[in-house]
């Protein structure tokens, strides 16, 4: 026998051997492979559909996420529009209530000026006719014959009076 031609009798015992294996593998350890393929096969598709479910969710969560920021974006601007207009419905007030104040001081002084006006107007006349009556009776106490004398006396008066 040669080494690369084996015999006859080795032939039929390693097909023997081999059609024993192929049985007890194929009787008893195939259905256990076939059993653990389907398992694993089965497991791959809850995964895949696991995790389709999960990409469907997420894309839900993110169009859910778009829309409260969206949302969120509307009430803040909505919210700076109300500050906006609230600020300036406050200065329009504080103008409105400053221009008010400066109005009534206005007013006040003048009523103010005109009352001292009129107090110094009143004043004012009654050192004039007090003055007048002075130079009356200063006239009368002279001659009133000596028309020279009387202006004298009037004209001295007038170059006294000091008007405050």
């Amino acid at each position: 026998m040669s080494l690369l031609t084996p015999g006859i009798g080795l032939i039929f015992w390693m097909t023997i051997v081999f059609g024993i294996l192929f049985f007890v593998l194929w009787k008893f350890g195939l259905p256990v492979i076939l059993k653990t393929m389907r398992d694993r096969e089965q497991s791959i598709k809850e995964s895949l559909e696991a995790a389709d479910r999960a990409k469907v969710e997420m894309q839900k969560l993110q169009a859910n996420n778009e829309v409260l920021l969206r949302q969120a974006q509307e009430e803040k601007d909505a919210i700076i529009k109300e500050a906006r207009a609230m600020k300036e419905k406050i200065v329009r007030e504080a103008e409105n209530e400053a221009r008010e104040v400066k109005e009534s001081m206005i007013a006040s002084a003048r009523e103010s000026i005109n009352y001292e006006k009129l107090q110094a107007m009143t004043e004012l006349k009654n050192q004039i006719a007090n003055f007048a009556i002075d130079i009356a009776e200063d006239v009368l106490r002279q001659d009133l014959s000596n028309k020279a004398k009387s202006e004298e006396v009037v004209s001295k008066r007038v170059a006294e009076l000091t008007i405050i």
